[in-house]
């Protein structure tokens, strides 16, 4: 069976969202000359180990006009911008991205994420869409939480857990820009 994959920046101090909502505690810069040659395998590993992303109205809305036209971001934008979308809305109509084929709006995402999971392929990838991701895990259809740790606190933003998680480490590797990944199974 298919997992669904959470994956979010995060401060030492559980921070995924400064209090203007910015991210500006990301402090690697994959595929850059600056990059870290461990941490750039690291993330194809990881968009290799999926085929279908979800994504919320407010981060999708936030990333369409730029991520379908992101040459820049080379192999890994290709490959993202290639991955099968669905964007969770109950406003939208429809979700297009750029060239690529457009993401499709479902008004019931636990229900479609469930359907996802029993079909055949990669795993799945939640990005960013902290909102979505709460509900999802209330709903239990979150499988593993992958933190990409920056090496900075903040003390006030909003934290990646609001409620109490029980969670397996099944991951924990440190790259030379001080970025730490930590993997999380959930325990159900």
């Amino acid at each position: 069976m298919r997992k669904l994959k959470v994956q979010q920046w995060v401060t030492v101090d559980n921070i995924v969202a400064e209090e203007d909502g910015g991210l500006g505690f990301v402090s690697a810069k994959p595929f850059s000359e600056a990059s870290d040659k461990a941490f750039e395998a690291s993330i194809m590993g990881f968009i290799d180990s999926v085929d279908t992303m979800i994504l919320g109205a407010n981060t999708y809305n936030q990333t369409k006009d730029y991520w379908p036209h992101a040459d820049e971001q080379g192999e890994y934008g290709e490959k993202l911008n290639n991955l099968t979308k669905f964007v969770a809305s109950s406003k939208l109509d429809d979700a297009p991205w750029g060239d690529f084929p457009a993401a499709t709006v479902t008004s019931d995402p636990i229900a479609t994420i469930r359907e996802l999971k029993q079909q055949s392929g990669k795993d799945l990838w939640l990005w960013g869409s902290l909102k979505l991701m709460r509900s999802l895990m209330a709903a239990g259809v979150v499988d593993e939480v992958r933190m990409l740790v920056s090496p900075v606190s903040r003390g006030k933003g909003t934290r990646l857990f609001e409620d109490r998680q029980d969670l397996k480490l099944v991951e924990a590797t440190a790259f030379d820009d001080g970025v730490a990944l930590l993997r999380y199974e959930i325990k159900k």
